[in-house]
C-alpha cells in the first residue's frame, strides 16, 4: 500500500512488480503519470494542477500569492498603555551592548561540600562531572573527588584511635604490653590530642619516668667497669714506658755521680753505702751501660733502674777486686729500666765488663740456669751450684725474673774472669773493638 501528500507524487520510475499470490497486490501496476480516477480511494477531491496556476477553489492555494521585491518592514512599537508591552521596545542587532560583568556560575548548593563534625574524617568536596575515566582493563572507573586548589590542604588528623585509647585507658593491656613504657599510654594519647594530663596519667607517667633499682645497678656496675679499665690502662702505660723513661732519667744521673766520685784524688779504699752506685757494667752484645749500686733494694736500687750487689746479710758475695769468690748482681728483666731483659740471649764466650775506680775487669758467659726456685741461693755461692765451675775462682753471676712480666722464677748466667785491666791502661778490647 503506498501512501503519501497529494501533492506529491512517488517517483516516475515504473513500479515493483506485484508478488504472485498476494492478495493485496493491486490488479495492474501502477501508473504515475495517469491521473487518479475518479473512484480510486486515494484520489484527491480535485484533480491535480501541475503546470497551470493555482485554482481559484483548490482549497491548498494560499489566499494571496507571494508578491516579492517589497522590503522587510519595522514593526511598529507597542504602545506604552498596551497591557501585553515590553518594558523597552526592540533593540536591532548592531545596537547590542555587552553586560558589564561576565556571568558567574554559582555552584549549586547541593554540589556544595557538607562540613563534617568529626575531627578524624576529612572534609568532601564537590563531585566533578566529567566522563568516566577507564583502566588499563577498559573498566569504568569511580567518580573522585574534585580538589580545591584554593583552600589549604587538610593536614593528617594523627593520633590514638578509639580502640588505642580504650587500650591505653586500661593501663597498657593487651598486644602493648610488651612494649616500652609510655608507649600507647595515657599519657601519650593526652599529648597527642593536647589536652593536660589528668593526675592518675600524672603519677603513671612519674612512675614509667623514674629508673628502677635494675637500671641504676647495672648502669653503676658499668661505670665502675669503664673506670678501672681506664686506670688499668693507665697503670699498663705507667709500668711499661713511663718507668723506663724514669729509670733512664735515673741511671744517667747515678753516672754522672760515679764519674766525678772518681775524678777524686781520694785514695781511700772502696766502701760503699746501700743504694750508693760504685761500679758501671757493660754488655757490648746487648748494647747495655747501667750503673750498680750497692745492695739489691727494690725501692733504692732496681726500681731506679740499676743493677744491685749481693752484698748485705747471708747473701753477701765478693767484690770485683777480690782474688776469690763470686761477684752476684741481680736487675730487673721488665720495666724499670729492663737492664737484663735480653740476657738469655747471651752464648758462652760473650763478653761481660765491669769498671770501677781502679780497673776493667773482663767476663766471658760460662753458662746459663733458664729457670730456678727464688729460694735457691745456692747459684751465689762462692762456687756457685750448676754453673759448672769446679772449683775457686772469680765469677760473676747475673740474677733477673722469669718469664717475662713475671717473678715467679729466677734466671742465671754465669761468667769467669778473664781479664783485668787498669783504668790507666785504657778501655779493654771488648770495649774498644
Amino acid at each position: 500500500m503506498t501512501t503519501g501528500s497529494p501533492w506529491f507524487r512517488p517517483t516516475n520510475g515504473p513500479g515493483p512488480e506485484p508478488i504472485p499470490g498476494d492478495p493485496y497486490a493491486p490488479a495492474e501496476p501502477h501508473a504515475p503519470n495517469e491521473p487518479y480516477a475518479p473512484n480510486e480511494p486515494y484520489a484527491p477531491t480535485e484533480p491535480y494542477v501541475g503546470a497551470e496556476l493555482y485554482g481559484a477553489g483548490d482549497p491548498f492555494v494560499p489566499a494571496e500569492p507571494y508578491q516579492g521585491g517589497e522590503p522587510y518592514a519595522q514593526p511598529a512599537a507597542y504602545a506604552p498603555n498596551e497591557p501585553y508591552a515590553p518594558a523597552d521596545p526592540y533593540v536591532p542587532a548592531d545596537s547590542y551592548t555587552p553586560p558589564s560583568e561576565p556571568y558567574a556560575y554559582e555552584e549549586p548548593a547541593s554540589h556544595r561540600g557538607t562540613p563534617q563534625e568529626s575531627p578524624y574524617e576529612p572534609p568532601y568536596g564537590a563531585y566533578e562531572a566529567e566522563e568516566p575515566q577507564r583502566d588499563q582493563r577498559g573498566e569504568t572507573m569511580p567518580l573522585r573527588a574534585l580538589e580545591d586548589v584554593s583552600a589549604p590542604a587538610a593536614e593528617p588528623v594523627s593520633g590514638p584511635g578509639r580502640a588505642e585509647r580504650r587500650r591505653a585507658a586500661k593501663g597498657g593491656r593487651g598486644r602493648n604490653r610488651g612494649a616500652p613504657a609510655g608507649t600507647g599510654s595515657s599519657a601519650a594519647a593526652s599529648a597527642a590530642e593536647g589536652r593536660p594530663l589528668s593526675r592518675v596519667e600524672a603519677r603513671r607517667a612519674a612512675r614509667a619516668a623514674k629508673e628502677s633499682v635494675g637500671v641504676v645497678a647495672s648502669r653503676v656496675v658499668g661505670e665502675l667497669f669503664i673506670t678501672f679499665g681506664v686506670v688499668m690502662l693507665l697503670f699498663v702505660t705507667y709500668q711499661l714506658w713511663w718507668t723506663n723513661v724514669l729509670a733512664g732519667q735515673e741511671t744517667d744521673k747515678a753516672k754522672a755521680q760515679i764519674e766525678d766520685t772518681w775524678a777524686t784524688d781520694d785514695d781511700k779504699p772502696e766502701a760503699f753505702e746501700p743504694g750508693k752506685g760504685f761500679a758501671i757494667m757493660y754488655i757490648p752484645k746487648l748494647d747495655v751501660v747501667v750503673p750498680i749500686a750497692e745492695g739489691i733494694s727494690k725501692s733504692k736500687v732496681l726500681d731506679k733502674g740499676m743493677v744491685g750487689h749481693y752484698g748485705e746479710g747471708k747473701l753477701k758475695t765478693a767484690m770485683p777486686a777480690d782474688k776469690q769468690g763470686n761477684f752476684a748482681v741481680a736487675g730487673h728483666r721488665n720495666t724499670h729500666g729492663e737492664p737484663f731483659r735480653y740476657i738469655n740471649q747471651l752464648k758462652p764466650g760473650d763478653p761481660v765488663v765491669v769498671e770501677t775506680k781502679s780497673a776493667y775487669y773482663t767476663y766471658e758467659m760460662a753458662s746459663i740456669l733458664p729457670q730456678t726456685s727464688p729460694s735457691n741461693v745456692s747459684v751465689i755461692d762462692p762456687v756457685p751450684k750448676q754453673s759448672g765451675f769446679k772449683g775457686p775462682g772469680r765469677y760473676i753471676t747475673l740474677t733477673t725474673c722469669t718469664p717475662e712480666f713475671t717473678s715467679t722464677y729466677r734466671m742465671i748466667v754465669w761468667g769467669k774472669l778473664v781479664d783485668e785491666r787498669p783504668r790507666s791502661k785504657g778501655k779493654p778490647p771488648a770495649l774498644v773493638g
